[in-house]
């Protein structure tokens, strides 16, 4: 049986993504957003769904380490996993503009994180208290107003030729195609998860490897999905997107929710762990080629998610 809902939840995740995506495009261009801003806020923080079910309910519970480890080994997967799968699939445009504001902005976030997991700014025990929380969400609400603000003129720009060249979509359909594809992405990737840890204890696989590879990934496929679909549609953009924006989301939004309802403290999340993530938030910026992420940027950052990992098994 299991195997049965593992192959319905495959096909519903393809389907869904490819609807999602499809649906985001459609409103970029009826009110000419561009296609990096509408991953980055529709399909960014959607897809981020799983990661902030999981970790609030990790908060609520006192389990710091699945707080802050599902965001933290999220956005390592987000980057040299989903993104170095999607260049290599496609190589994504990064231009100069994101390059500028939201790349750095995503290098930021991820710095603040290691100062607030290492008590740098407060020195008190806690990791991240209720008033760290409140300027990671005050961080999400300026990322928020400066990325719509810069994109409102760029965005005219860009999708004109598209608009001037084809009817509007229908605004009704692209926001059903969003909520849908939405909807039964994030409810298939959670049983095709379940269904994924279920065969892996029946072959004999180890907890702790099933908790790095399948549950630390799992929250993700919507954004692997997602990405994957933009990618073969050639909307490079809006993959990089849909990186960037989830990334942020799960920093500033995520763990500033996160510490409201109880304060983060201690857990066992590695200055390795941290750094990186960190590092991860800084290739994009570093492998850029002529405008954009070539096939070999994308397997130097799957390399080094592979070496990541090889390293989590080793030290298990």
């Amino acid at each position: 049986m299991e195997y049965i809902i593992l192959l319905i939840a495959l096909v519903a995740i393809i389907w869904s993504a490819d609807t999602l995506v499809a649906g985001a495009v459609d409103i970029a261009r009826r009110y000419r957003v561009s296609d990096f801003v509408i991953g980055a806020v529709i399909v960014g923080i959607g897809t981020s769904c799983p990661e902030l079910f999981v970790s609030s309910l990790g908060a609520w519970n006192g389990q710091v380490d699945v707080a802050i480890g599902n965001v933290v080994g999220s956005n390592i997967f987000n980057v040299l996993f989903i993104l170095g799968l999607t260049a290599l699939i496609m190589p994504v445009e990064a231009p100069k503009a994101n390059r500028r504001f939201e790349l750095p902005f995503c290098i930021g976030v991820s710095v603040v994180l290691l100062l607030l997991a290492f008590n740098f700014f407060n020195g008190s025990e806690a990791m991240i208290g209720r008033i760290d929380g409140l300027a990671l969400l005050a961080l999400f609400a300026t990322f928020m107003y400066i990325s719509f603000r810069r994109d409102r003129n760029k965005g005219v720009v860009q999708n004109e030729v598209q608009t001037n060249n084809a009817p509007k979509p229908n605004l009704w359909v692209a926001v059903a195609k969003v909520v849908v594809g939405l909807g039964v992405l994030v409810t298939s990737c959670h049983y095709f998860v379940e269904s994924a840890i279920s065969i892996a204890e029946e072959w004999g696989v180890s907890e702790a490897f099933i908790s790095i590879t399948l549950i630390a990934c799992g929250t993700s496929l919507p954004e692997l999905a997602a990405s994957v679909a933009a990618a073969l549609k050639k909307n490079t953009q809006l993959a990089l997107g849909n990186i960037i924006g989830s990334n942020i989301f799960n920093i500033t939004f995520i763990l500033g929710i996160c510490s409201q309802i109880s304060p983060l403290t201690g857990g066992g999340i590695t200055f390795v762990d941290y750094v990186v993530m960190i590092v991860a938030s800084i290739m994009p910026l570093v492998l850029v080629h002529k405008g954009r992420l070539s096939r070999v940027a994308g397997a130097v950052m799957f390399a080094m998610f592979v070496a990541y990992n090889a390293y989590l098994i080793y030290n298990i």
